[in-house]
């Protein structure tokens, strides 16, 4: 059965809600750029207007998840594997949830990220944002490569994305050691505890591009099995 006939056996595709879910988690993740502005120019005010907005996509990314996970069709008739779409759907959802934590561990304690090491910070966290929006734009192939049969120019398409992506973690990494290097330098200068917190957000945010390679990495074993 050709695969357009296969989708037309669903009242929803599979894949709509999934691409849906990716952008809401895209959404929130973003939202850390203007709440780390915020907090290093000390609108705290702002930045926990922002905080609320982060909790609140990401609230609003899990209901979809639940629904999602509700409502996805299995069966013989699947285009791809149910377990797949799932596990795909759960490392997209992680990318929302760590966007709260880090949002909620900053304004828990009014962290502020020390202004040597501002400017290399916002560079790390846009590239890390940057996967986000990688992965972002490989899920939203999935219905062209779902018309097109697994097969052909969309296959490639999808593929270099996915190595895209995994160059932009490997940037990523590398970001991460200078900054955590710069803080190094000048963590007797500050509270003891707050570094020990400054060196965990780093991490987080590293994090952020670490799941969303694993959204990539997920989307080509899908591949590899169809």
């Amino acid at each position: 059965m050709p695969v357009n006939s296969i989708l037309g056996v669903f009242a929803k595709s599979p894949i709509k809600p999934l691409q849906e879910h990716i952008d809401k988690v895209y959404d929130c993740s973003s939202l850390l750029v203007p709440f780390f502005e915020a907090t290093i120019s000390g609108d705290w005010d702002s930045a926990v207007k922002l905080r609320k907005k982060i909790s609140q996509a990401e609230r609003d990314a899990d209901s979809l998840k639940r629904e999602i996970r509700l409502k996805l069709p299995g069966g013989l008739f699947m285009p791809v594997e149910r377990t797949d779409l799932l596990e795909l759907l759960t490392q997209q959802d992680k990318i929302a949830n760590k966007a709260k934590d880090i949002s909620g561990r900053i304004i828990g304690r009014e962290l502020l990220v020390p202004a040597v090491i501002q400017a290399p910070f916002l560079t790390y966290l846009a590239r890390c944002l940057d996967a986000v929006s990688m992965a972002k734009e490989a899920i939203n192939e999935l219905d062209d490569l779902l018309e097109t049969g697994f097969r052909g120019r969309e296959v490639t398409l999808v593929e270099k994305m996915i190595s895209k992506l995994d160059s932009i973690e490997e940037d990523t990494d590398s970001l991460q050691i200078n900054i955590r290097r710069q803080l190094f330098a000048i963590e007797n200068e500050l509270n003891p505890i707050d570094v020990m917190f400054l060196y965990k957000i780093i991490e987080w945010v590293g994090e952020l591009a670490d799941l969303a390679e694993r959204v990539g990495s997920r989307l080509e074993l899908m591949l590899a099995r169809v």
